[in-house]
């Protein structure tokens, strides 16, 4: 693989235009992967104030400017212009936009886009190859379809809370908006099936794209067990159901993770920590019986592992096979070697002036994936609200004169 300074911006999507028409997070999120694989994403905000996640952050003055973190985390290789989707000529604007487009993304609640005259079935008919994706807490139909959603919701209903913690914490929300995300990726990967069938057939397509289902079908063992052996998932902290010993345990300065979920990892474990007559001892020398004395054999290993640090523990179990790894802080991961060989976070340059002098510009996160000839970047900063609109509205016949009498009728 070449160095990763040397390699171009990805271009997997390269002439695919985007109209992203999503707020907060599950479609923003979807359709920054696609930016960053090359795709032309426009953002279609309304001109008050765009996408609420611009208002949301760690930083109140970034959120006074319309631009909090919220938003530059997913938006960054974005354009943006504005339209008011009830206004007559705004209609008109947007219709010839989406005869531009490839994609169309929208996470309003069902019917908002059908209302508005812009469903699936009136757009198809202006532009029959296009793939429309509509992103929703709980899809398109079903008695909760009309319901509103956000990510914690759909983390309590999906059981993923239930099962989270411990018997004394459950439920417990996860520390990431979790569903949201899930449902992102969900959407992210249809679209881009359906262009894969585009390409052979030039069909467009509807994309349903549920929340809850997306997190239910990522949900794996804690779903399966269930369905095809009728045993219900439970909230069992930080240790793994599926094995023992296997989850959290302390070490001399801190927490570390240890997935001994293999006999011989076990085994091998027993003799790392000088307590190899652990291996053969009834309640613990098969998978079974260990998962049934978990608590035992976590309290034997715990008073081993306090010998040493849990870097120490960490370098000596992954030399032998055992996967080990210390429990970190967002800070600590971020600023670990790891991150900086695979070139994750991107930095992006604002345009001077636009923050202040103590900005620094944007850090943002790239795709999940890597490539050998190419990287997943984001081409520009995140954008301003309406920054684009001359650009791609001019491509729509639009000149100077007819925006500056939009924007005075408040049509953009």
């Amino acid at each position: 693989m070449t160095d990763h300074a040397q390699r171009p911006p990805a271009d997997l999507l390269s002439g695919i235009r985007v109209l992203d028409l999503t707020n907060i997070l599950s479609g923003p999120y979807a359709t920054y992967q696609m930016a960053l694989l090359g795709a032309e994403v426009i953002k279609v905000e309304n001109p008050k104030d765009g996408d609420l996640a611009r208002k949301l952050g760690a930083s109140p003055a970034l959120n006074a400017q319309l631009m909090g973190t919220s938003f530059l985390a997913q938006n960054a290789g974005k354009l943006s212009v504005t339209v008011d989707l009830k206004h007559p000529e705004g209609k008109a604007l947007f219709r010839d936009l989406v005869a531009s487009a490839d994609v169309l993304v929208e996470n309003f609640r069902p019917g908002v886009m059908d209302r508005l005259g812009f469903g699936h079935e009136a757009l198809r008919a202006a532009n029959p190859a296009l793939i429309y994706c509509a992103i929703s807490g709980f899809g398109q139909n079903g008695p909760l379809a009309g319901n509103p959603a956000y990510d914690q919701i759909v983390q309590g209903m999906s059981g993923v809370m239930s099962i989270t913690g411990d018997a004394d914490t459950a439920p417990l929300r996860v520390g990431y908006p979790l569903c949201d995300t899930l449902g992102g990726m969900a959407a992210a990967f249809a679209v881009v099936s359906a262009l894969v069938k585009r390409g052979r057939t030039g069909e467009g397509a509807f994309i349903d794209l549920s929340m809850l289902d997306a997190t239910l079908s990522a949900m794996g063992w804690a779903v399966s067990n269930y369905l095809i052996a009728g045993v219900e998932a439970r909230p069992i902290g930080n240790q793994n159901m599926t094995a023992a010993p296997s989850g959290a345990f302390r070490c001399a300065d801190g927490p570390i993770n240890i997935a001994a979920n293999k006999q011989e990892q076990f085994e091998k474990l027993c003799e790392l920590v000088g307590r190899p007559e652990l291996a053969t001892d009834p309640r613990f020398a098969e998978r079974e019986t260990r998962k049934a004395n978990r608590a035992a054999i976590n309290a034997e290993l715990e008073q081993a592992l306090a010998a040493k640090s849990a870097q120490e523990w960490e370098n000596l179990l992954n030399a032998h096979g055992i996967p080990a790894g210390r429990i970190l802080t967002v800070p600590e991961i971020l600023a670990h070697p790891q991150i900086a060989a695979r070139d994750l976070v991107q930095d992006i340059a604002m345009p001077e002036g636009d923050f202040g002098a103590d900005f620094g510009g944007v850090r943002v996160v790239r795709a999940g994936f890597d490539l050998a000839d190419s990287q997943p970047t984001a081409r520009c900063p995140p954008p301003w609200l309406g920054e684009h609109n001359a650009r791609i509205y001019g491509e729509l016949g639009r000149d100077q004169a007819a925006l500056e009498r939009l924007k005075a009728d408040g049509a953009i």
